[in-house]
C-alpha cells in the first residue's frame, strides 16, 4: 500500500503525439528525481489523446495510491470548457473505490516559468552573448490559448507584463490562438506599429556606428507543448511573415519538458501534500466567476457518482 499521495501531471487538449512524448519524459524526470513518489500523467479533454488521464489514473492505483494530488499543465484558465479538469480526474477515479484525488490550480506566470520562457527567448534570439541593445530592439508577442472567459485571457495578459518586467525587450505584447482578440496576425500589427513609431536605443546607436540594426518580432507560445496549437500559432506567423517581407519574425519554442517545469510541479504537489485538509474534502474558493476547476478540490469514487 502506497501511504505518500501520487502525483497525476494533468495536460489538456491533445492528441499530438510530440506532447504526449514531452509529458511522458517529464514523467520519467520526476520519477527519477523523486522515487519515493509515484508519479503519472495523461491528457484530458482529447477522447484520442495517445495519453490518456484514466489511463495514468489506472496506472498509479495499480501502485497502490488511494491519494492523488493532480498538477494540471495549465499556464492560465481555459474558462469554459465541455470537460473541466475536476470532471475529468471524477470519471477517471469513478471506477477506484476509495481514491481521492485534489485537484491544484493552474501553474500560472511562476517565477521559475518566466525564467524558462525568457531562456527560449534567448535561444530564439540565437543564445550566446548578446549586448543590451538587442533585446532593446525586439519585440515579444506572448501567445496564448484563448478562452471564451476574459478572467482566463488576462491572466495571459499578467503575465506578459511579469515577463517584460526588468529584462530591457523593447515590449511584451498579448495575442491569443483561438476564442480572444486579438488574433496573432492583430498582435504582430501591434507589435509592428509599435517598433515604428519609437524606435529604440540600439537602433539609434545602430545607425550612429553605421550599422544596419532594423526591430524584430519574437512569437513566445504561452504554453508547454508542442500541439495542434503549436501548429496552428506557427501557420498563423507565417501567413503574416509572408505579407510582410521587410519585417524580422522569429518563432520561439514552447516550455517543453523544461527543469523548471519540473521544480514547480514538485512544488506544488508538495504544498497540496503538507496541506492535508484538501484530502478532506475542505476545498479552497476560486475568486474566479467562472466554471473553471476548483483550486484545492477533493475527489473520490464516491463524490463522482461512481462505485461506493
Amino acid at each position: 500500500m502506497t501511504i505518500r499521495p501520487a502525483l497525476l501531471i494533468a495536460g489538456h487538449g491533445t492528441r499530438h503525439e510530440g506532447a504526449a512524448d514531452a509529458l511522458r519524459a517529464l514523467v520519467r524526470v520526476l520519477g527519477e528525481q523523486h522515487p519515493e513518489v509515484p508519479v503519472a500523467g495523461g491528457f484530458f479533454g482529447a477522447p484520442a489523446s495517445p495519453l490518456p488521464l484514466s489511463g495514468a489514473v489506472d496506472a498509479l492505483v495499480a501502485q497502490g495510491a488511494t491519494r492523488l494530488v493532480v498538477v494540471p499543465l495549465l499556464m492560465a484558465p481555459t474558462g469554459p470548457i465541455r470537460e473541466t479538469l475536476p470532471e475529468a480526474v471524477a470519471r477517471a477515479v469513478a471506477a477506484h473505490p476509495g481514491v481521492r484525488a485534489v485537484c491544484e490550480p493552474e501553474l500560472g506566470p511562476d517565477p521559475r516559468l518566466l525564467a524558462a520562457l525568457e531562456r527560449r527567448l534567448d535561444e530564439a534570439l540565437g543564445g550566446g552573448a548578446r549586448r543590451p541593445e538587442d533585446r532593446d530592439r525586439t519585440t515579444v508577442l506572448l501567445v496564448g490559448r484563448g478562452a471564451a472567459d476574459p478572467h482566463a485571457n488576462a491572466e495571459v495578459v499578467r503575465a506578459a507584463r511579469l515577463l517584460w518586467e526588468g529584462r530591457g525587450f523593447a515590449g511584451v505584447e498579448t495575442a491569443f490562438v483561438t476564442l480572444a482578440a486579438p488574433d496573432v496576425p492583430a498582435g504582430l500589427d501591434r507589435c509592428r506599429v509599435l517598433a515604428a513609431a519609437a524606435p529604440q536605443q540600439g537602433q539609434r546607436q545602430g545607425q550612429e556606428q553605421g550599422q544596419e540594426q532594423g526591430h524584430r518580432i519574437v512569437v513566445l507560445p504561452y504554453f508547454f507543448f508542442a500541439g495542434d496549437l503549436l501548429e496552428r500559432l506557427r501557420m498563423q506567423t507565417e501567413g503574416w511573415a509572408a505579407a510582410h517581407p521587410g519585417a524580422e519574425v522569429l518563432g520561439a519554442e514552447p516550455i517543453g519538458a523544461a527543469a523548471e517545469l519540473a521544480e514547480v510541479v514538485v512544488a506544488r504537489y508538495r504544498a497540496a501534500v503538507a496541506d492535508g485538509a484538501a484530502f478532506a474534502g475542505r476545498a479552497a474558493e476560486d475568486a474566479r466567476p467562472t466554471g473553471d476547476a476548483l483550486p484545492g478540490t477533493a475527489l473520490s469514487a464516491t463524490s463522482a457518482g461512481g462505485p461506493a
